[in-house]
């Protein structure tokens, strides 16, 4: 693969997974993921700070919740702000091209323990932005707080059955189902 082709990130991403398929996260080296993607070490470093991030896609999922959420009606509540947002991500991150790779990626993922841990913050930060956007839009801070923990919970119950090989549902709207369960859930006497 020549090095002026487009896309280092994805291509770098994709060559960390293929790689930690086949030998495992902690076998792989920097350079051994640069050398599969056509790139160099200089490369991977401008785009990811080490090799965890290589599965994580930088902050974009998280600028694209907070504009999501920013941007729903004005009409709208908490919760529906989320939807909003959860639903932009599905059409722009969780697509339907995209569902074989994430299902691998999770498979690594659900294997190694430092990649778990390194899920588990970026979700925290993800809940975390959550929360500023719906500050931004004047709602109270702790059922902002709630309003992200739910949403948190909803869109990993949905990635979850996104990911699954026999489901061919698109995840904006197993999103919101997840959500609407979630917030059923949380009225249960």
């Amino acid at each position: 693969m020549a090095r002026w082709q487009p896309d280092a990130p994805g291509r770098l991403a994709a060559a960390a997974l293929e790689l930690f398929e086949e030998r495992g996260y902690e076998n792989t080296t920097v350079v051994e993921i640069a050398e599969r993607a056509g790139l160099t070490k200089s490369t991977f470093f401008r785009c990811f700070t080490d090799k965890r991030e290589v599965l994580f896609g930088g902050g974009t999922v998280a600028g694209a919740l907070i504009e999501g959420i920013v941007s729903a009606p004005p009409e709208a509540g908490p919760l529906d702000a989320v939807a909003d947002a959860l639903d932009a991500l599905g059409r722009t991150f969780f697509t339907a091209d995209r569902r074989e790779f994430s299902a691998r990626r999770q498979a690594v993922l659900n294997v190694n323990t430092e990649l778990r841990e390194r899920e588990a913050l970026k979700r925290a930060d993800l809940t975390a932005s959550m929360i500023e956007a719906l500050d931004r839009r004047g709602v109270p801070n702790l059922t902002a707080r709630v309003a992200a923990q739910l949403g948190t919970l909803a869109w990993e119950i949905a990635y979850e059955q996104w990911i699954d090989a026999g489901n061919g549902e698109d995840f904006g709207p197993l999103a919101r189902r997840a959500l609407a369960e979630v917030r059923a859930a949380g009225v249960v006497q």
